[in-house]
C-alpha cells in the first residue's frame, strides 16, 4: 500500500505541473484541505491525460470509470498513489461521488464528440468538464455552504471553461475538437474553413469578444458569492477566478492569436494578482 504522505506528495507533484494557477491559488488554504485540493485535482488530471494523451482512450476511460464506481463501494483495491490519496479525502470530508461521475461522463463527450450547436450546448459540456470540479471542491472548502454556493460554483466553472476553450482555439483544431457554437460561426459570418486556416479577422474577434464576454459575467456573478465562503477559502477561489480571467487579458494583449501561439498569465503576474487581494 502507498504510504499516504507518499500519495499526497505525488498529488503535489501533479498539479504543480500541470497547473500553476490552481497551485498558487490553493496554496494559501489550511493544510488538510490544500492536500485535498491536490487529491482532487489529480483525479480530474489523470481522467483528463486518458482522453487527450491514452493510447486506447475509450479502454482506459472504460476501465477508470470501473476502478471509480468500485472506489465509491470501499472495493478498489488499488496502490496508484491517486486513489491512495483521494481514499483519505473522501475519509475526513463529507464528499458527493456524483460530480465525479458527472467529469468522467465530460470526457465521453470528448471522446465521442457530438456538434455544439449553440451556447446552451456548451453550457452542457462546461458543467461536465469544469464546474463539475467545483462542486467537488464545495465539501472542501467550503463544507456545509454546498447548496448555497452550488450555483456559484457551476458559474466559476463556465466561466474558466469558456476561458479554457477562448486560450486552446488552435490546439483543439489540432484535436479536430471545436468548441465554438455553430450559430455564433453562422451570426458573425466566420466560417469552418475561416476557423481551420486559422483566420484572425474582425468576425473572429466579435465571435470570440461575444463568448468572452459570457465568461466574464459568470465570473462576476460567481464572485459574487465569496462572502459565503469560510475566510480561509476566500482568497484561494478569488486568485484563482482572477488568475483564470487574466487570460483572456493576455490573448486580447496578443492580438487574439490563439491558432499558433499558447496564451497564458506569467508566474510574476500570478503572484502580483495574489499580493494584490491580501
Amino acid at each position: 500500500m502507498t504510504d499516504i504522505n507518499a500519495a499526497y506528495d505525488y498529488c503535489k507533484q501533479v498539479i504543480d505541473q500541470h497547473s500553476k494557477t490552481f497551485s498558487t491559488a490553493f496554496a494559501l488554504l489550511p493544510k488538510e484541505q490544500k492536500k485535498a485540493v491536490w487529491a482532487i485535482y489529480t483525479f480530474c488530471r489523470r481522467v483528463d491525460d486518458i482522453v487527450d494523451e491514452g493510447n486506447h482512450p475509450e479502454r482506459e476511460l472504460y476501465f477508470f470509470a470501473e476502478e471509480f464506481q468500485l472506489f465509491t463501494q470501499g472495493k478498489l483495491n488499488s496502490p496508484h498513489p491517486g486513489w491512495v490519496a483521494l481514499s483519505d479525502v473522501f475519509e475526513k470530508f463529507t464528499i458527493d461521488p456524483a460530480p465525479f461521475q458527472e467529469m468522467i461522463q465530460g470526457q465521453w463527450m470528448d471522446l465521442r464528440p457530438s456538434t455544439i450547436e449553440n451556447k446552451n450546448d456548451l453550457l452542457t459540456y462546461c458543467y461536465h468538464v469544469a464546474s463539475t470540479v467545483g462542486l467537488m471542491l464545495l465539501p472542501v472548502i467550503a463544507p456545509g455552504k454546498e447548496k448555497e454556493l452550488r450555483q456559484g460554483a457551476v458559474e466559476l466553472g463556465y466561466a474558466m471553461q469558456i476561458t479554457n476553450i477562448l486560450r486552446d482555439i488552435g490546439e483543439d483544431l489540432d484535436r479536430d475538437r471545436i468548441y465554438l457554437p455553430r450559430q455564433l460561426l453562422r451570426r458573425y459570418h466566420y466560417s469552418t474553413k475561416d476557423l481551420v486556416e486559422g483566420t484572425v479577422n474582425q468576425a473572429f474577434v466579435d465571435l470570440w469578444e461575444d463568448l468572452a464576454s459570457d465568461a466574464e459575467t459568470y465570473y462576476a456573478k460567481a464572485l459574487s458569492t465569496l462572502p459565503e465562503y469560510p475566510l480561509y477559502s476566500r482568497t484561494p477561489v478569488k486568485g484563482a477566478a482572477y488568475m483564470y480571467r487574466a487570460i483572456l487579458t493576455s490573448v486580447r494583449e496578443n492580438n487574439y492569436e490563439v491558432f499558433n501561439k499558447r496564451n497564458y498569465v506569467t508566474d510574476q503576474q500570478k503572484k502580483q494578482i495574489i499580493a494584490e487581494m491580501q
